[in-house]
């Protein structure tokens, strides 16, 4: 069997629930929203932890913190591994909006 490769996006609770209201989630960092970056930023697991101190080391906003579990399986826009620079690790990024179906699962971020 082969194992499904998730992506994850990190997030405040709020956000989320607006995305479940609307039926798609369209935010791309903290206070970005999809159509000022042109994709949505995820990452891997293993690159959770760096991408969640460098977007929220600090965080003391009203919300707590939730985690996208997204199959790329169920997107229906584009979705492209790229590199911040050339030669740097590459992360996952959504060209579009998710669709609130194609989040499989949300965690909470500690």
């Amino acid at each position: 069997m082969v194992e499904q490769t998730y992506i994850l996006h990190i997030t405040e609770r709020s956000l989320w629930d607006a995305a479940r209201e609307h039926g798609t989630y369209e935010m791309s960092t903290r206070g970005r929203t999809l159509r000022e970056e042109g994709f949505i930023h995820c990452s891997t697991r293993a690159q959770l932890p760096a991408v969640a101190s460098f977007l929220y080391g600090s965080y003391d906003g009203p919300d707590e913190l939730v985690v996208l579990v997204v199959d790329p399986a169920r997107l229906d826009v584009p979705l492209k591994y790229e590199a911040p620079e050339p030669g740097s690790e590459e992360f996952p990024h959504v060209y579009g909006p998710i669709p609130v179906d194609a989040v499989v699962a949300v965690e909470p971020w500690r």
